[in-house]
């Protein structure tokens, strides 16, 4: 049983659980979605955890759901991390109600009929995501055509809408970037199967090639401008729910990683140590006691962003200029320090368990892989520690040159 507390009136039964764990080896081994997974959840209303409780939903805000999703990658990280991204707009659309901005409220009713959110903002050559994009926005009547290549599009074979970006650049010197949901039956797009990663395989988080795809106006969201004048309440909201969500989720599997090692270490013998057990060695003792402050810091970096976003996003039309970039640069620094957190701890559980810890199909040797790619989420190291620097020292985020 996971020693990650249960939460009350969660749908997530301990039974259900166990049973996500027991699949995980096989997804990942067959680089296939998690597909019994999805439907357990599903039809437990776990999709709903953010939709308002007058629609059905549990109205879970952002301290609730980062613990529901650690929970959930304790046992099955790539079914918590492709489901986050369905939570990570669901959330953003109920906070931005919270906040006195309806834009989005559609949003949380279609999620409350079966809709499956997925996001569509990776891209190759940009690395400053939501801001920019190499994606083209042409303005037509009636809405946009959108021509590019997404990437890291986690629940492909599910998604009923994929969140996109994209610029508008018809002014050049205004250029735009549009925020759209593009329906499952667009025309004008395809989906390639590129997906056979490092780890996090079940995500299924597969290529949209856009080709002209048209976006009714009724599907975009925000037209704002490109760079950082364009982080308003909306872009703000998908950093701090994105980031603070994918920690949890890469601290929860650090945490199942953990308890691998110290049940191994307390178990395993050696015929060198005089009381047997290497949990009495004392090097095997310090590199636990690391995983533990870790894990500890880890945890309680998370617990507090989640708590003052949560706090503070009804009175968002009331915030100092400076409180949203506050909010942006804790928000990166918060998933960089604890995603790198978790590496670490999986890496010495490793070090813990020995050799016999990385044969392929354990479960160690999945997690390792899997918390490699949490250091992959944008943003990118490069990018997290500009933008803290740039927001403390007071440049302009979009200054040129950007280094140098």
């Amino acid at each position: 049983m996971s020693p990650i507390a249960a939460i009350p009136d969660s749908v997530l039964s301990t039974e259900m659980l166990e049973r996500f764990r027991a699949r995980a080896g096989g997804y990942d081994r067959d680089n296939a979605l998690f597909h019994e997974d999805f439907e357990e959840l599903r039809e437990s209303g776990y999709l709903k955890l953010c939709v308002p409780e007058e629609l059905g939903g549990m109205g879970a805000t952002l301290p609730r759901v980062a613990a529901e999703q650690r929970r959930l990658a304790y046992h099955a990280p790539a079914t918590a991390l492709a489901t986050n991204m369905h939570f990570y707009w669901t959330g953003v659309a109920a906070d931005l109600e919270r906040a006195g901005d309806s834009t989005c409220a559609w949003m949380l009713k279609e999620a409350a009929e079966g809709g499956v959110f997925a996001a569509g903002h990776g891209e190759r050559g940009n690395d400053m995501p939501l801001l920019l994009s190499t994606t083209t926005a042409e303005p037509v009547e009636g809405g946009y055509r959108l021509t590019g290549h997404k990437g890291f599009g986690s629940l492909t074979p599910v998604w009923t809408r994929l969140g996109l970006h994209a610029m508008d650049a018809s002014d050049p010197a205004a250029p735009k970037i549009v925020h759209a949901f593009m329906k499952r039956d667009t025309e004008g797009y395809r989906i390639e199967e590129t997906w056979d990663a490092l780890g996090m395989r079940a995500t299924r988080s597969d290529d949209t090639i856009l080709e002209g795809a048209f976006i009714p106006t009724e599907d975009v969201a925000y037209v704002l401008p490109a760079g950082g004048a364009g982080m308003n309440l909306f872009v703000l909201g998908i950093f701090a729910w994105a980031e603070t969500t994918f920690s949890s989720i890469y601290l929860g599997l650090a945490e199942r990683a953990k308890d691998i090692a110290a049940e191994r270490i307390s178990s395993k013998s050696s015929m060198a140590i005089a009381s047997g057990a290497y949990k009495h060695h004392p090097e095997y003792q310090h590199t636990f006691a690391e995983m533990m402050m870790d894990l500890d810091a880890g945890a309680a970096l998370v617990e507090r962003y989640a708590a003052e976003w949560d706090a503070e996003i009804g009175d968002a039309g009331n915030w100092e200029p400076e409180r949203p970039f506050k909010f942006a640069w804790r928000s990166v620094s918060m998933k960089h320090q604890a995603t790198h957190a978790a590496f670490r701890v999986v890496d010495r559980a490793i070090d813990l368990v020995g050799g016999f810890g990385v044969s392929r199909g354990g479960e160690l040797e999945r997690l390792f892989r899997d918390a490699r790619m949490g250091r992959l989420h944008p943003g990118n190291f490069a990018l997290v520690h500009e933008l803290i620097a740039k927001v403390n020292l007071g440049i302009d985020l979009d200054a040129p040159p950007r280094w140098g």
